[in-house]
């Protein structure tokens, strides 16, 4: 091979190589609904985007995400397959909160854990940590214990549904939760399923559920595992594990205005990623996020 074309060779080569090599986007250019966020490349670890990473506030319903685990670890004294009655009778928190899941009635554990994690029912979580083979304090201290293990030093949980405020966890924790909760199979497949009809017994009766985050019901996306959330002191939530541009990611969206701002966000991430630019946020949705920026920054002023 002569010179020339060794040199040309290899220049091709190093072509190819640069265009196999997913690029760094500019945060600049990433615009988000969400006052706290994380975007991390679960391959190389690093962060492409942070607003408030360590910021340390309510997680609403991505809390079953933990309740999940708890009861997954409980597998040897607590089966799947065990059928369960709904009770709620100590999570003080649902009282008055509505619910299509009937007290008393019976799922297997396995499709309370999906009711859980699919559609965000609260009654199945309560009912998760109700039948906690520990009992239910146990399983309160047992979820406290699991964040310590995954090396989530700023969480804390009181009840196992997300409904308190008391839970919360920061940007950069739940990325490490999102980790741990895609690599089990069974949470995993459950987050993300779409639908399904449960059928009840004891009485006996059956209903369709959804899941909570509609881009699992798309073909646009490759999601790992996913969970919404939502109470008013901590905004719309959504953390997953997804593939986009041939990286793994961790994406944490927490605390955004209006109803669907937190699918708004996770899709201007990704055609960030895809095209180097987010595009915009509705007015109603950036005030909001500003107003509570805000109110963050006065509130470290005040600490210092």
């Amino acid at each position: 091979m002569s010179i020339r074309s060794f040199v040309l060779s290899f220049s091709l080569l190093l072509s190819t190589l640069a265009q196999a090599q997913p690029v760094k986007p500019d945060p600049a250019k990433l615009h988000l609904a969400s006052v706290h966020a994380l975007v991390m490349d679960l391959d190389t670890s690093e962060i492409l985007y942070e607003r408030n990473p360590d910021a340390v506030v309510p997680i609403a319903s991505v809390t079953k995400m933990m309740t999940a685990l708890v009861v997954l670890d409980d597998v040897n004294n607590a089966p799947l397959d065990e059928w369960i009655a709904v009770d709620i009778s100590k999570t003080k928190e649902m009282k008055n909160v509505f619910s299509h899941v009937r007290v008393g009635s019976q799922l297997q554990r396995r499709d309370m854990l999906l009711l859980a994690l699919m559609a965000s029912e609260n009654r199945a979580a309560a009912t998760l940590a109700h039948h906690y083979s520990g009992g239910y304090d146990a399983f309160i201290k047992a979820m406290n214990a699991k964040a310590k293990v995954l090396g989530m030093s700023k969480s804390h949980f009181v009840e196992p549904t997300g409904l308190s405020p008391l839970n919360v966890s920061t940007p950069r924790d739940l990325a490490r939760l999102i980790q741990a909760s895609a690599r089990d199979p069974l949470i995993a497949k459950l987050s993300t399923t779409a639908k399904k009809d449960m059928v009840f017994r004891s009485p006996k009766h059956v209903r369709a559920f959804y899941n909570t985050n509609p881009l699992v019901r798309t073909n646009d996306w490759t999601i790992d595992a996913s969970k919404t959330g939502f109470i008013n002191q901590a905004g719309r939530c959504l953390v997953l594990q997804a593939e986009i541009q041939k990286r793994h990611l961790a994406i944490v969206l927490l605390d955004s205005f209006g109803k669907r701002s937190h699918i708004g966000d996770a899709s201007r991430v990704r055609r960030w990623l895809e095209t180097g630019s987010s595009g915009s946020v509705h007015p109603s949705a950036l005030a909001y996020a500003k107003e509570r920026q805000k109110t963050l920054l006065a509130s470290k002023d005040l600490s210092l």
